[in-house]
């Protein structure tokens, strides 16, 4: 499997671009999951690496691929790591349907070569949480946004101040097929969000997650945290940890 680059999925579209690198930890016990886990924007692959490494989550490989480096509307232009191009963290801005559905192809060809008794996830932070919720919602309509099917049975996602890409299209999209709700309710989705969080406001979080919901996703829990700006903290990681055992069904020993 090429973990270096990936086709967009849009529809006509044969641009490649190309990945960085990608970290693996591997599980140290029992393999029950495997979560492709992704970065925020300006960020890579081998952060995220050493922190999920250190979960006291033995039966979980991680899988934490670099997204590509192109320009950046946000930031002027200005070209860094991102899963996507994007002119602002909140639901507003214009989705980048050709980055968001290059992306979506490359985690689910990652997760792909997975053994077939394993459960399936995806999850991120800031830009890299909406590409999990996307990634979400491919899954519930069983196709890409260019109309090319999604290949893999996801069992969870997580989110971490990340905001939802397509908000605006989302509802009426899901409600055109009855399968498409089945699979979006029977998919457990954790959404965290901090109260002080001051580049994805807390605003679009809640939102998000709003949007979601009256979307079919009914399976999903949001949870806010007071004082929590752009980052992480150590009770978010507990609870994350908390919700996927009881979720994946995991081992509670190595």
């Amino acid at each position: 499997m090429n973990y270096g680059s990936s086709s967009s999925g849009a529809r006509g579209a044969t641009r490649r671009v190309e990945y960085g690198r990608t970290y693996v930890v591997r599980p140290k016990g029992r393999h029950q999951a495997t979560i492709v886990w992704l970065h925020g924007i300006g960020d890579n692959g081998s952060s995220w690496s050493q922190l999920l490494d250190s979960l006291p989550l033995p039966n979980i490989k991680w899988i934490c691929p670099t997204a590509p480096t192109r320009p950046v509307t946000a930031f002027g232009g200005f070209p860094c790591t991102a899963w996507f191009n994007v002119e602002d963290t909140s639901l507003d801005g214009r989705d980048d349907m050709e980055g968001l559905d290059g992306s979506a192809a490359h985690i689910a060809n990652l997760l792909s070569a997975e053994p077939p008794d394993v459960r399936l996830g995806i999850g991120g932070f800031s830009m890299g949480a909406s590409v999990a919720l996307y990634s979400a919602s491919c899954y519930a309509q069983g196709k890409f946004w260019s109309g090319n099917p999604y290949p893999i049975y996801l069992s969870t996602i997580v989110s971490l101040s990340g905001w939802l890409p397509c908000s605006r299209t989302l509802r009426s999209r899901m409600e055109t097929s009855q399968g498409a709700i089945r699979r979006a309710a029977n998919l457990p989705l954790l959404h965290c969000h901090g109260r002080g969080d001051e580049v994805v406001l807390y605003r679009h979080g809640e939102r998000s997650a709003e949007i979601l919901r009256t979307s079919g996703f009914s399976n999903l829990t949001f949870k806010a945290f007071n004082g929590l700006g752009h980052y992480t903290i150590p009770e978010e990681m507990d609870d994350v940890c908390k919700w996927l055992r009881a979720r994946l069904g995991l081992d509670r020993s190595r």
